[in-house]
């Protein structure tokens, strides 16, 4: 026999906050104020009541339908195997989550506990689901579960299997299954109501909330602009394993109807090019600046791009920068895409950073007190990704970040220079990103009530 074993049960939904407004305005904070490298503590399970004093209590319970969680398998020989599922519980031991699983085998606990592996699935955390195969006397025969990262997402499966009298366990990483979602929503109070359920009763995870937020945020004012009769469409990809929802990924296109204007975007990722990805128009345009404003997120100018005494030997001259003052160790961003120039010390720039962007454009970052970790020559960065931190190095009275703007080798004054798109499409891109945005042009269209793919192809 081939029974299919496959488990149904509800989806645990943290939350940040008690409302949906709530939890995607935190989240959103943080992602701005906290690197993603940020540890995050798991609580284990609690010890075994083994090796704790023990007080017993005799109570008579009802035994749970057990039906929908075991699956029974009849082998050849007419023995019969079990398959269960369980979810960790807060306050779970091993032995109880044992217990739960069917699983009356000491050697199969005692493994468990000192295997540097298996001892894995001691520090599960609450609503993570383990399942078991046991025989008719409970004895283990496999035992398998997924570790998950600080942010709940699973990095690795673990397996135990008997191996003899014995057992053995390992662990792979875990092969997720993308999929591709497509949802229309009407705007009839707020946004997050629009994203909180449909009629078939689906909601928008809060990362694709956020996304939508920032999509459209530089052409629509979420908290005044929006109106009812509002809507919205967007594709996005999620991440299954084992048939249970993991995280949402990126939204693959987006498209906002806002007082009668429509906003649309569409991502594309060319592996034939050395650009990295990013969002566009339907017809191919960049609609990510090429340049930061800043390269910190909190600063004030200290100096402009003009002429000024200089602080150290008193003379008038051209200031060919701008100066953030900010305190010392704070991070410093990639104000665009582009590889490493020039990583290391120069005269009065102290510790300094050159990129070199698309085009004849370089930025170069001075005075800072270290680089990021592993940051060389050669290297491709991306727009926002740490390069180094604020410092005093080199001809520097203060901590301050010099940021200069070159074009073909001469500093420029960034705020006076109108780069607002980044490296175009080459012909070769522009074809194969006609092949995406195509697809994308069709799920729109079946999305709306009225199968119309021209109005969106004209734009």
């Amino acid at each position: 026999m081939n029974p299919i074993n496959k488990f149904t049960s509800s989806r645990l939904y943290h939350l940040l906050g008690s409302t949906r407004k709530a939890r995607i305005v935190s989240a959103s904070a943080v992602a701005l104020t906290v690197c993603a490298f940020g540890a995050a503590g798991v609580a284990p399970l609690a010890p075994d009541a083994s090796d704790l004093p023990v007080k017993t209590i005799t109570q008579n319970v009802d035994l749970p339908n057990l039906k929908t969680q075991i699956a029974a398998l009849e082998e050849q020989d007419g023995s019969q195997k079990y398959v269960r599922e369980e979810r960790i519980r807060a306050g779970d031991t091993l032995a109880t989550l044992m217990q739960r699983l069917g699983v009356e085998d000491n050697d199969a606990e005692n493994f468990i506990k000192k295997d540097k592996v298996a001892k894995a699935v001691m520090q599960l955390k609450s609503g993570k689901r383990v399942q078991a195969q046991t025989d008719e006397d409970g004895t283990l025969l496999w035992l398998k579960a997924s570790v998950v990262d600080g942010r709940d997402v699973p990095v690795k499966n673990i397996s135990i299997t008997r191996d003899g009298n014995g057992f053995k366990a390992a662990e792979a990483p875990v092969q997720l299954e993308r999929r591709v979602e497509m949802h229309a929503r009407d705007i009839k109070t707020t946004l997050f109501a629009a994203t909180d359920s449909d009629a078939d009763g689906s909601r928008l995870p809060d990362s694709i909330v956020r996304q939508i937020l920032e999509m459209f945020s530089t052409n629509i004012d979420f908290r005044s602009d929006l109106k009812r009769g509002d809507k919205f469409n967007v594709v996005y990809e999620t991440f299954w394993q084992d048939g249970e929802f993991v995280r949402a990924g990126r939204i693959l296109a987006g498209e906002f109807t806002n007082r009668g204007t429509t906003y649309q975007s569409v991502w594309f990722e060319d592996p034939a090019s050395k650009q990295g990805g990013g969002y566009y128009s339907f017809d191919g345009k960049s609609l990510k600046k090429a340049f930061l404003k800043s390269p910190l997120e909190f600063t004030r100018i200290s100096s402009g791009f003009s002429m000024r005494v200089h602080p150290i030997s008193g003379n008038w001259k051209a200031h060919k920068g701008i100066d953030f003052a900010a305190p010392t160790g704070t991070p410093i961003r990639a104000a665009g895409d582009g590889v490493v120039d020039f990583a290391g010390t120069q005269n009065g720039y102290g510790n300094v950073v050159v990129l070199k962007h698309w085009s004849n454009y370089t930025t170069a970052y001075a005075h800072m007190s270290r680089f990021a970790s592993g940051l060389k020559k050669g290297q491709k960065v991306s727009q926002g990704d740490l390069i180094g931190y604020v410092g005093t190095t080199g001809w520097s009275t203060g901590a301050h970040l010099h940021y200069e703007f070159r074009v073909a080798g001469q500093a420029k004054d960034p705020t006076k220079l109108n780069v607002t798109a980044q490296a175009p499409l080459t012909t070769a891109e522009l074809a194969r990103f006609k092949t995406v945005s195509g697809e994308m042009v069709h799920r729109f269209a079946l999305l709306r009530p009225a199968f119309d793919a021209s109005t969106l192809a004209q734009k």
